[in-house]
C-alpha cells in the first residue's frame, strides 16, 4: 500500500490484533474523509485508534479529536484510547468546561496531549467562544455514532458553522515541518447505523453531505468481518392483545383510587392559581400584568400547576403500566411513588424545597386522600395482576436462560423498555415473582436514561428517589456476573461496552432504524439471541418486516463503491430562510449562532448575583400573546371559543433583568417569523448582540469573568482564588540599608548629634543623613533619667586623612566593644558608620590611662588593651572614682556598674559570701584584699526608644575582688553613648529609609507632603516590634481603597450590574493585586520589617567580618537589625508575605488620606495602578450623576421615605433607584438597587472605620475596631435599623359625627420604610410580613440591650431571620445620598446619624460594649484550650438543629424554626449561647 505523503508504505499495524477488514478502513481513511458503517462489536474504535496514532505522527502541529455523544461513552472510549496512545485529554460536562475562560488554559490542554476526548457538545462550545482554532489546532476530527449528526446536534453544528467555512484541504499531506496550515480536518465517522427515518438513500445523503464524507464498509474482506461479528438469532415471540385501554384501570384499585382523586380536584382551588389570581388583583397595568396574566389563563387551560400536573402524569404512568404490565405492576408503582412523596413532603424534606408551603400542604393533603392499598407478594396476587405480554416475557426469559446453559453458557441478557416508570415496574414484578426472583435464576438491575439533575420540574421526577443503585455499579455488577439481567431505557442501546449480553429482549418495537440496530448490537457473544415482542395480529411485525428491509438496503448502500458528495443538499424547511444568521469576532473567531443564541443569553443572566427571591430570567413575551388577555375569567364556552390556534407569524419582546441598565434592558423583534422559536431566537441574537456592543461580554462572547482586562483575565481569577485563603510569600530583595554607599567614592559626610543632658558626639558616614525635621528628631526613654530629646545637626562633607578615620575606628570599636563585642572582630574596624567623642570633657584623662594599659600589653593591636586589671590600675591611678564598667573576669566577663572602692573590711557573713561568688567558688586559696570593688548590676540593655517607666529602684549592692576584675577603659561619657548608640541609630535608620522612600517613590507633591510621622507608621511592620506599625493605618486604607474603587467602578462602568462591579473591585484591592504592584514599585525596599533588638546588636560593617570565635550569648542572626547593625550587609533574597506587601500598600493609601483626604489618597492609589482609570471623587461623583435624569415623577410612598430619613433629594430618581428592587418590572428609568448597595455598603464601612479610627483616647487596633465595625455594618443590625424606621402620615377619613353630621375624623397611620421598597415578589411581601413580626415582637428587648445592655444583643437580632434586602434598602439609601449630595461625606455622617447607626456605635465605644459574637468567643476559648470545635447541622420536622461537639465535653444542641439559611445562624447562634454558659467559657 501507498499512502499519501508521497507513496512511501505505511507500516501495517500489528497483525496480531488488526484483522485486515479493519487494516482496509485504515487505509481508506487515510485517503478520504469516510463514515465507518460496520456492526456493533465489530472493532471501529480499534481503527479509528490506529488511524490517531498514524495522525500524531505525521500531524505535530495538531490534535486529533473523538468525539462521542454521551459522558458514559466518552470515559469508555478515553480508557481505550489512553491504554493504546497514551496521554488522552478527556473534557465532558462534569468538568465544567463553561467555566474555561482562559484561551491560555486550552491551549495548555492541547499542548500536553495529542488527543482530545469530549462530547460534541465541548467542542462546539469551545468553537464558538473562540477558544479552539478548527483549522489551526485540530487535524483529524472522529465521530463516534456519528449518525447523530443530523439537524440542530452538535455534531451537525460543529461541521455546519465551523467546517465548512475553512479552506479545502489541499492534500493528505501533513505540515510536518513549517507552520501549521489552516485547513479542514480529515474526517472519520464510526457507526452501526448510519441513518434516521424511513429513507436509506436520503438518510445516507443527509449524513455524508453534513460530514463531508463518504460512508464505507469493508469490501475486499467483507467475508472475514462477518467471521467476526456475531449476529445474533433473531426471534420474534407473540402476546395476546390487552384488553381496552380505557377500561382496563379497573382492575387496579389503586389506579382507580387515584382517578378518583384527579377527578375531583378543581383547578382553581390549587394555591398556585389563587396566588397568581392575588397576584393579578393587585398589579398595575403593564407587561408585568400581561405576562402574570398569561400564566394564568396557560396554567387554567393546560392544568399544569404543579399538583394539578404532577398527579395527572402520575394517573396516567400508572394508567399506561396497568395497560402494558398488569394492575398489581400499576399497583406496585402508584404505592411506591405517593410511599417516597409523602416521606419526603414534609414543609422542608429533600425532594419538595422548591415548593411553596401552601402547594406543599395542597399537593400533601391529595396524596394523602388517595385510598391506597398495599400490593401483595404471593405468587397468586401477581400471577392474576400480571399482563399476558408480561407472562410471555417471564416464559421467553426462561426459554433463554435455558438456551444459554444449553451452550453451557452462563446467562446474561438485556430487556430494552422505552419508559423509565415501565422499567422500575417490570423490574420489580421479576424481583418478587417466584419464577425470576431466585438467585439462581435471575439477579436483576435497572438502568434509566435521564441522568441525575439538580432541579425538579415535575412530581414524577421523584421516581429517580427509587433507583437504588447508581448505573455504574449496575453496570460493573453486570459485566462481573453479579448481575445477570438488566432492565433498561434507551441509554444502554448506544455505544456501552457490555461484551457479556447474550440475549437482547424488546418490550418494546423499536421507533427507528438506529434504535433497531443499536439494541440489537448490545447482544455480542457468540449464539446469542435478538427477540422482539409484538402483538398477536400482525401488526408490528410489519413493522419489523420494514426494518429489515431497511437494513439490507442500508448494507447494499454502504458496500456499493460510493463517491464523495460534491453539491449542498437543498433546503427544505421554510424556516431556513431566518436561520442563516450569525455574528463573528474576528480577533477570537467566537462565533453567535442564532440556535446557540437563547442559550447564550440563559447563561448571561444566570451569572448574574441572585438573591434568594429569585433569580435572573430573561422573560420572554410572544407577539401576539398565546391566548386573549382575561381568557382566565371566560366562561367554558368563550374559553373555548377565545382559543384559537393561531399559526404566525410571530414577534417577540424579550425583558432581562432590572440588574442592567434600561437601554440594554427591553428587545423587540416584529411579528414575521413562522414559529415561535425562531421568535425567541432573533430576538435573544439582538439582545447577546447588543449586550457584547455594550462592553458587558468579552471577545468571546461570554460574561466578563474577572471583569479586567482581557489578557489578564484568567491570571486575576487565579489571583482571586488566593484571596484571604493563603498568607502566600513573594521573593524579593532585602529591606533598604541607608547606611551602605552605592559606589566606591570615599566622601564622607560628618553629622553631629547631642542627647539632652550629654556632651554631643560626631557621626562619620558614607551616604549623608539628610536632615530630620524637629517631628522626626529621635526622643529616648532612659530608665534612670527619663525622657531624653536627641538633637541632629545637617551633615556636611567632608575630607578625613587616613589618621581621622583610624582614630575614628578606633573609637568607635571602643564604644560598641563592651556590650557587643562578643558578637564582633577585634582587627575588622570597616564599619558603616564612625564616631567621635572629642567634646568629652573627660577625655583629657582617659587617653593616658589607655595609653598606661596599652604600654602593659605586649600585643597592643588586640581586645586585651580594651580593659585594664582593676586591681593594677587602681593602684596606679590612685582609685579614680570615675570608673563606670567592671567585668567580673576578662574575656567578656559579666559587666557591672561602677559604685565605688570598699576600704573598710567587712563582715565575716559579708566575706565569707564574697568567697561564695560563682566567679570565685571555682578558685583556691581565694584572699580577701581591700579596697573592694562596690558594683551594681547594669540596667538591661533596652530600646531606648520605647518609653519605659523611669526606675527609682534602688539596686542590690555587690562586692567584687579587684584582683580578679577588670575595668573597660571608657569614660563615664563613653559609656552612656555605648548604651544609647544602637537605639539611635535605629531611629535614623527607620527615618532615612523614609526619607529615600518618599524623595524615590513620591518624589513630587502632593504626595511627597505627607508627613514623615505618618510614612514611617505606614511602612512599619509589626514584626519589626517598634513603637509604631502600619496595622491601624492598613485598617483604615483598607476602608479608604475599598471605597474610592468603589466610587471610582460605578462611574467608570456604568452598564456594569454590581456583579461585575464587585468582581472588579475584588481584584483591584485584592492582596495579589496589591502585592503584585508593591514588587512593581519595589516598595519591598521600604519595609521596615527587621527587629531591633539590642541584646543581639553587633555594629555595620561595610564588609562583612568573619564570625567571632566568641560568643557569650547564641546567634540569632534572623533577629538582628541588618540597618542597624547584625545580619546580611549585601543584597539577599529573601521571602516576604504577599499580605505584608499588601498591607503597606493599603497604610500609605491611609497615610495619604489623613494628610489630604480623599483625593490624596486616590493620587496614591492611582501610584500603583491596580488596573483602574482613576478620577477625583469629585469627577467620579459628576460622571455618575451625569447619567442621572431629572424628574418630578415619584410615588408619594418614596417621598415619605425622605422624611424618615431626614434628607430631600434633589435628584429624585436616585431615590427611586435606591428602593427598588429587581424584581419589579414598572419602572424602566432606572437599574435596581443593587448598583447603589454596592456603593452604600463602601461608604458605610467607610464611614464607620474612620470614626473608630479617630476616636479619642482609644487608639483600637485592627482586631477591635473590626469587631466594633462589624456589630453596626452586619445584615441583622442594618435590617433593625430598616425596620424600626417609619412615619405617621394623616389618614383622616370623613365620618358622620353628632347628629349626623359628616366631619373628618383625625387619624394617623404608620409607613414604615421597609413597605418602601418597589418590588413585584410575594415572597418578598410574605418576608416582609413574617419579619416585622418578629421585629414586634423582640424590638423592646433589643432596644433596652442597645440602650444600657452591657453586651450587644447578636442573639435577638439573629432571631429577626430578616433577609438581606432589609439590609440592602439602607446601604442603598446611603449610596444615593452620597451620590445626590455631591459627595459631601459630612451629608452622609448626618444621614448616619439620624438613623442611628453613628449613635448607636458611639455608645458602644463610650460604655466598652462586649460586641463580640457568641460564636466567635466560642472559637477563641477553644483555642486557648487547644480543642478542635466542630458545628453540626440537621433537619428535623421542620427545625434546624445545630450541635457543637469539643472533645472532653458534653455536646450541646439547639434549634430553630426552618426558614432558609438564616435558620441555620439562628440555630448555631442558639447552640454557641448554650456552650458559653454550659463549659462556663469566659
Amino acid at each position: 500500500m501507498r499512502d499519501a505523503l508521497g507513496g512511501a508504505a505505511l507500516p501495517r499495524a500489528d497483525e496480531a490484533i488488526t484483522r485486515s477488514y479493519q487494516q482496509e478502513m485504515l487505509d481508506a481513511s487515510l485517503v478520504e474523509n469516510i463514515i465507518i458503517a460496520q456492526d456493533t462489536g465489530s472493532g471501529k474504535t480499534h481503527i479509528a485508534v490506529l488511524r490517531m496514532k498514524i495522525e500524531c505522527e505525521r500531524e505535530p502541529h495538531k490534535v486529533s479529536w473523538f468525539l462521542a455523544p454521551t459522558v458514559a461513552l466518552c470515559e469508555q472510549q478515553n480508557a481505550v484510547i489512553k491504554e493504546a496512545i497514551g496521554p488522552v485529554g478527556l473534557i465532558h460536562g462534569g468538568l465544567e468546561p463553561k467555566q474555561w475562560t482562559d484561551p491560555n488554559l486550552w491551549r495548555d490542554v492541547l499542548s500536553k496531549n495529542r488527543v482530545i476526548v469530549s462530547t460534541p457538545q465541548v467542542l462546539l462550545d469551545a468553537l464558538s467562544h473562540g477558544y479552539i482554532s478548527l483549522g489551526r489546532e485540530i487535524g483529524l476530527l472522529i465521530f463516534d455514532e456519528a449518525h447523530h449528526a443530523n439537524d440542530d446536534h452538535p455534531m451537525n453544528c460543529i461541521m455546519r458553522n465551523f467546517y465548512f467555512s475553512l479552506p479545502v484541504r489541499q492534500s493528505t499531506r501533513a505540515t510536518i515541518r513549517g507552520p501549521a496550515r489552516e485547513e479542514r480536518p480529515m474526517i472519520l465517522g464510526l457507526t452501526a447505523s448510519p441513518m434516521f427515518g424511513g429513507n436509506a438513500a436520503m438518510a445516507f445523503r443527509t449524513l455524508e453531505m453534513n460530514l463531508d464524507s463518504v460512508i464505507r464498509s469493508p469490501r475486499q474482506n467483507r467475508g472475514e468481518l462477518e467471521a467476526h461479528v456475531h449476529r445474533p438469532v433473531f426471534k420474534h415471540v407473540l402476546y395476546d392483545s390487552p384488553q381496552s385501554y380505557s377500561t382496563c384501570h379497573l382492575a387496579s384499585k389503586n389506579v382507580q383510587a387515584l382517578k378518583c382523586v384527579v377527578d375531583s380536584m378543581d383547578i382553581e382551588k390549587d394555591p398556585y392559581v389563587v396566588s397568581l389570581r392575588h397576584q393579578l388583583g393587585n398589579m398595575s397595568p403593564g407587561q408585568d400584568r400581561t405576562r402574570v396574566d398569561q400564566k394564568l389563563s396557560k396554567t387554567i387551560q393546560k392544568k399544569s400547576s404543579y399538583t394539578h400536573k404532577g398527579l395527572r402524569d402520575l394517573l396516567n404512568t400508572s394508567h399506561d403500566i396497568c395497560y402494558d404490565l398488569g394492575p398489581w405492576a400499576a399497583d406496585w408503582y402508584i404505592h411506591r411513588v405517593i410511599e417516597k412523596a409523602l416521606e419526603n413532603a414534609s414543609p422542608y424534606g429533600d425532594i419538595t424545597t422548591a415548593w411553596q408551603a401552601k402547594e406543599k400542604t395542597y399537593l400533601t393533603n391529595h396524596l394523602k386522600q388517595i385510598n391506597i392499598t398495599p400490593v401483595s407478594y404471593d405468587l397468586s396476587s401477581i400471577e392474576n395482576g400480571m399482563s399476558a405480554k408480561l407472562r410471555v416475557l417471564i416464559q421467553t426469559l426462561e426459554d433463554e436462560k435455558e438456551r444459554s446453559e444449553s451452550f453451557n453458557e452462563p446467562y446474561s441478557g438485556l430487556v430494552f423498555v422505552t419508559r423509565r416508570d415501565a422499567v422500575l415496574a417490570l423490574a420489580a414484578v421479576l424481583e418478587h415473582h417466584p419464577r425470576t426472583n431466585n438467585p439462581g435464576s435471575f439477579r436483576i438491575g435497572c438502568l434509566l436514561g435521564s441522568s441525575e439533575s439538580a432541579y425538579r420540574t415535575t412530581f414524577l421526577d421523584i421516581t429517580r428517589k427509587i433507583l437504588r443503585e447508581p448505573q455504574g455499579k449496575t453496570l460493573d455488577d453486570f459485566r462481573s456476573g453479579d448481575k445477570n439481567l438488566i432492565v433498561a431505557t434507551a441509554v444502554a442501546e448506544e455505544g456501552l461496552d457490555i461484551q457479556a449480553c447474550g440475549n437482547v429482549i424488546r418490550w418494546d418495537v423499536p421507533n427507528n432504524m438506529a434504535s433497531w440496530a443499536q439494541s440489537r448490537g448490545r447482544a455480542r457473544r457468540k449464539r446469542s439471541s435478538f427477540v422482539l415482542m409484538f402483538e398477536s395480529g400482525g401488526v408490528d411485525d410489519v413493522r419489523i418486516a420494514q426494518f429489515e428491509s431497511l437494513e439490507r438496503e442500508m448494507v447494499a448502500l454502504y458496500n456499493a463503491d460510493r463517491q464523495a458528495i460534491k453539491v449542498q443538499p437543498p433546503l427544505t424547511d421554510v424556516d431556513d430562510v431566518f436561520e442563516l444568521r450569525e455574528y463573528k469576532v474576528e480577533s477570537t473567531g467566537a462565533l453567535l449562532t442564532l440556535q446557540a443564541a437563547v442559550t447564550h443569553l440563559n447563561h448571561f443572566c444566570s451569572v448574574l448575583p441572585s438573591t434568594r427571591h429569585g433569580g435572573h430570567l430573561a422573560l420572554y413575551d410572544i407577539d401576539p400573546p398565546d391566548l386573549p388577555e382575561g381568557w382566565h375569567s371566560l366562561d367554558a364556552q368563550q374559553q373555548r371559543t377565545a382559543a384559537y390556534p393561531y399559526q404566525g407569524p410571530y414577534g417577540c419582546t424579550l425583558t432581562l433583568p432590572k440588574a442592567l441598565p434600561p437601554e440594554l434592558r427591553a428587545h423587540r423583534v416584529e411579528p414575521k417569523y413562522p414559529s415561535k422559536r425562531l421568535a425567541y431566537q432573533h430576538v435573544a441574537f439582538n439582545a447577546y448582540l447588543k449586550l457584547y456592543e455594550a462592553g458587558l461580554l468579552n471577545d468571546h462572547l461570554l460574561p466578563l469573568t474577572s471583569v479586567v482586562e482581557p489578557e489578564l483575565e484568567e491570571e486575576v481569577k487565579n489571583m482571586l482564588k488566593d484571596i484571604e485563603k493563603r498568607a502566600g510569600t513573594a521573593s524579593v530583595t532585602s529591606q533598604l540599608n541607608p547606611w551602605m554607599p552605592s559606589g566606591d567614592e570615599e566622601t564622607w559626610w560628618s553629622t553631629e548629634m547631642q542627647v539632652d543632658g550629654l556632651p554631643s558626639f560626631t557621626v562619620y558616614t558614607r551616604t549623608e543623613i539628610l536632615a530630620l525635621g524637629r517631628d522626626e528628631l529621635p526622643v529616648l526613654y532612659h530608665p534612670h533619667k527619663g525622657r531624653l530629646g536627641v538633637n541632629i545637626f545637617p551633615a556636611r562633607a567632608v575630607s578625613l586623612s587616613t589618621d581621622d578615620v583610624k582614630v575614628a575606628q578606633q573609637t568607635t570599636r571602643r564604644l560598641f566593644w563592651s556590650h557587643y563585642g562578643s558578637r564582633m572582630k577585634w582587627q575588622h574596624l570597616d564599619f558603616a558608620y564612625l564616631f567621635t567623642t572629642d567634646a568629652d570633657p573627660d577625655s583629657d584623662k582617659w587617653e593616658p590611662r589607655r595609653g598606661w594599659a596599652m604600654n602593659h600589653e605586649d600585643n597592643v593591636d588586640s581586645e586585651r588593651v580594651h580593659s585594664v586589671n582593676a586591681e593594677a590600675f587602681g593602684a596606679q591611678h590612685g582609685y579614680p572614682v570615675d570608673i563606670t564598667l567592671v567585668r567580673d573576669g576578662r574575656a567578656f566577663g559579666k559587666l557591672y556598674r561602677f559604685i565605688g572602692w570598699q576600704h573598710e573590711k567587712l563582715s565575716g557573713e559579708e566575706e565569707a559570701e564574697i568567697s561564695a561568688f560563682p566567679r570565685y567558688s571555682r578558685l583556691e586559696h581565694v584572699e580577701i584584699t581591700y579596697p573592694l570593688l562596690i558594683v551594681q548590676a547594669l540596667p538591661t540593655r533596652a530600646n531606648f526608644l520605647l518609653p519605659l517607666p523611669v526606675s527609682h529602684a534602688n539596686p542590690k549592692r555587690l562586692f567584687l575582688l579587684p584582683k580578679y576584675s577588670y575595668f573597660d577603659l571608657l569614660s563615664p561619657t563613653e559609656c552612656e553613648y555605648a548604651l544609647l548608640i544602637p537605639s539611635i541609630l535605629r531611629h535614623v535608620t527607620v527615618a532615612m529609609i523614609v526619607k529615600s522612600l518618599r524623595t524615590t517613590i513620591f518624589p513630587r507633591a502632593p504626595l511627597a507632603d505627607i508627613p514623615s510621622s505618618f510614612l514611617t507608621t505606614a511602612v512599619t511592620a509589626p514584626v519589626a516590634e517598634d513603637l509604631i506599625n502600619y496595622q491601624r493605618l492598613e485598617t483604615l486604607g483598607d476602608a479608604v481603597l475599598k471605597f474610592v474603587v468603589a466610587t471610582n467602578l460605578l462611574a467608570t462602568y456604568p452598564l456594569w450590574h454590581e456583579g461585575y462591579l464587585t468582581r472588579r473591585k475584588d481584584h483591584a484591592v485584592a492582596n495579589s493585586r496589591l502585592a503584585k504592584e508593591a514588587i512593581r514599585r519595589s516598595l519591598f525596599k521600604w519595609i521596615v520589617r527587621t527587629r531591633f533588638s539590642p541584646k543581639r546588636f553587633k555594629p555595620l560593617y561595610i564588609s562583612q567580618p568573619e564570625q567571632p570565635a566568641v560568643d557569650d550569648e547564641p546567634a540569632d542572626e534572623t533577629n538582628g537589625d541588618p540597618m542597624v547593625g547584625g545580619g546580611k550587609t549585601r543584597k539577599a533574597v529573601e521571602e516576604l508575605s504577599t499580605k505584608m506587601l499588601a498591607d503597606v500598600v493599603e497604610s500609605l493609601i491611609g497615610a495619604a488620606y489623613l494628610h489630604g483626604g480623599f483625593d490624596l489618597g486616590i493620587s496614591c492609589a492611582q501610584f500603583f495602578g491596580l488596573g483602574l482609570e482613576w478620577n477625583p471623587l469629585s469627577k467620579c461623583v459628576e460622571l455618575a450623576l451625569s447619567r442621572v435624569q431629572p424628574t418630578d415623577e415619584v410615588s408619594t410612598q418614596l417621598l415619605h421615605v425622605e422624611r424618615m430619613v431626614g434628607y430631600t433629594f434633589k435628584r429624585k430618581l436616585l431615590l427611586v433607584e435606591s428602593l427598588t428592587h429587581a424584581s419589579y418590572q414598572y419602572d424602566d428609568r432606572t437599574v435596581s438597587y443593587e448598583r447603589m448597595e454596592f456603593l452604600g455598603d463602601a461608604l458605610l464601612d467607610m464611614v464607620v472605620t474612620d470614626f473608630l479610627y479617630r476616636y479619642p483616647g482609644k487608639e483600637y487596633s485592627p482586631h477591635d475596631m473590626h469587631l466594633r465595625k462589624s456589630a453596626v455594618v452586619n445584615t441583622h443590625f442594618l435590617a433593625y435599623i430598616c425596620l424600626g424606621r417609619s412615619l405617621e402620615v394623616d389618614a383622616s377619613m370623613p365620618r358622620p359625627g353628632p347628629r349626623g353630621k359628616v366631619v373628618v375624623t383625625p387619624n394617623t397611620t404608620p409607613i414604615h420604610l421597609f413597605q418602601c421598597l418597589q418590588h413585584s415578589s410575594t415572597v418578598i411581601l410574605e418576608d416582609q410580613r413574617l419579619t416585622f413580626s418578629r421585629f414586634k415582637k423582640m424590638k423592646d428587648e433589643i432596644e433596652a440591650s442597645l440602650r444600657t445592655g452591657r453586651m450587644f444583643p447578636w442573639g435577638a437580632l439573629t432571631r429577626l431571620q430578616a433577609p438581606k434586602l432589609f439590609s440592602d434598602m439602607i446601604e442603598s439609601l446611603i449610596g444615593a445620598v452620597y451620590l445626590d449630595s455631591e459627595g459631601n461625606m459630612d451629608t452622609v455622617r448626618e444621614l448616619l446619624e439620624s438613623l442611628g447607626i453613628l449613635g448607636w456605635l458611639d455608645r458602644f465605644v463610650r460604655d466598652e460594649v462586649d460586641v463580640l459574637h457568641p460564636v466567635s468567643r466560642l472559637s477563641v476559648w477553644a483555642s486557648r484550650q487547644q480543642a478542635k470545635i466542630e458545628y453540626e447541622y440537621k433537619d428535623e420536622k421542620g427545625c434546624v438543629i445545630c450541635t457543637i461537639t469539643v472533645e472532653g465535653r458534653e455536646p450541646v444542641s439547639a434549634e430553630a424554626e426552618k426558614r432558609g439559611h438564616a435558620s441555620q445562624e439562628e440555630a448555631r447562634f442558639a447552640a454557641a449561647e448554650e456552650a458559653i454558659a454550659m463549659w462556663a467559657v469566659e
